[in-house]
């Protein structure tokens, strides 16, 4: 079809196809909309490649190639666990789903049914996580340009209430003796009985602490710095150098010197044993043993950390922000911590050796912890 441009009125020839793919009844229709534009001062060749453009930029904008190109962004500044869980639960969950739909396309009900794809098996703090990342990533795609609306806005009043929180199993004060001495007579490998009670007297997040190595332990000063990467926290605070500190009272020291003659000869203080040198004990080796002393479900490994802050919060006497700073949480807010570095170490050295005479206690030996005066 010869038509004048717009504007310049220069002569163009616009084709629609070849015979017999383009049948001349398509042909007629597709001069009847090229007419319908020309008429709107719109030139038809320029708007064809206008459109194949956007059919291009659709196909290259999937939800999936938007996703990766945000998470290439936040990975930066998260762990590298965040990372792991909010990566497995887009590649498991979400991109099965929606991974190849042009992320321009997809509306607020597409995206419902496949959160509440996620809730039907229960999983309702995993569709949670994904909505969080979903909206993420549509709020990118605004960004850049690639669309023009985030279509997960307002979902979130539409997902199931989230459940009560279930935390970590863990004993009463009234059935903490009977724990410890179950824990002092256990009769399976005396590296896993050092464990649990080395982890009762430190309170740490058990993979921080199953990875804990020699090399670590400053004897002089009775404490374990365990390196900020190590910590749980983002890759900033990682990268931050600062370590966390624990004291070790008089009754954790002694048991690393019965530890020592053990598995001293390796780089970590419970090396796993098919591969000891590289390789800590499995994340459910306390947990088992605390099983096969009668607690499952009444005890677990993390459920330490728990039981020492509700027992030194209530019976110490000890200052908050000193036992939040033990237990490796965040205190204050964004300001206060700009300017607040102190670690209160002397009263957390006196904090931790209460919580060591405290244990000796409710074991049953001679010994009572003073109260810290207020």
């Amino acid at each position: 079809m010869k038509y004048q441009r717009p504007g310049t009125k220069s002569e163009n020839l616009l084709t629609f196809g070849d015979y017999p793919q383009v049948t001349l009844a398509n042909a007629r229709d597709k001069r009847t909309e090229a007419k319908r534009l020309l008429a709107d001062d719109i030139d038809p060749a320029l708007q064809r490649e206008i459109d194949r453009q956007t059919v291009a930029a659709a196909a290259a904008n999937t939800f999936e190639a938007l996703a990766e190109d945000w998470l290439s962004i936040k990975r930066k500044g998260w762990s590298a666990s965040h990372d792991k869980r909010v990566t497995a639960i887009l590649n498991n969950d979400v991109f099965p789903q929606i991974g190849k739909r042009p992320i321009a396309d997809l509306n607020g009900p597409t995206v419902l049914a496949v959160l509440r794809k996620i809730e039907q098996r229960g999983a309702h703090q995993i569709a949670m996580k994904a909505l969080e990342a979903c909206g993420g990533i549509c709020r990118h795609a605004c960004a850049i340009g690639a669309s023009n609306r985030d279509p997960t806005a307002g979902l979130r009043e539409h997902l199931s209430p989230k459940p009560p929180t279930q935390n970590y199993p863990r004993v009463t004060e009234d059935e903490l003796p009977v724990l410890l001495s179950k824990i002092d007579s256990y009769r399976g490998a005396p590296e896993t009985r050092i464990a649990i009670k080395l982890l009762t007297l430190t309170f740490l997040r058990t993979n921080e602490f199953r990875w804990g190595r020699w090399e670590e332990i400053d004897w002089n000063a009775c404490e374990w710095r365990i390196p900020a990467e190590r910590m749980k926290g983002t890759q900033a605070q990682k990268a931050s150098g600062k370590p966390h500190i624990v004291p070790l009272c008089r009754q954790a020291i002694a048991l690393l010197n019965e530890l020592q003659p053990i598995t001293g000869r390796y780089p970590l203080l419970f090396p796993g044993t098919k591969d000891p040198r590289n390789q800590a004990i499995s994340a459910e080796t306390i947990n088992k043993a605390l099983k096969s002393l009668g607690f499952e479900g009444k005890q677990t490994g993390h459920g330490f950390r728990g039981l020492a802050s509700t027992l030194l919060n209530e019976r110490s006497g000890f200052g908050r922000d000193a036992i939040e700073l033990q237990l490796a949480h965040t205190i204050g807010n964004k300001v206060s911590r700009a300017y607040d570095h102190s670690q209160r170490l002397e009263e957390r050295h006196a904090l931790m050796q209460w919580w060591g005479d405290f244990i000796d206690q409710k074991l049953g030996a001679n010994v009572y912890p003073l109260r810290q005066s207020a």
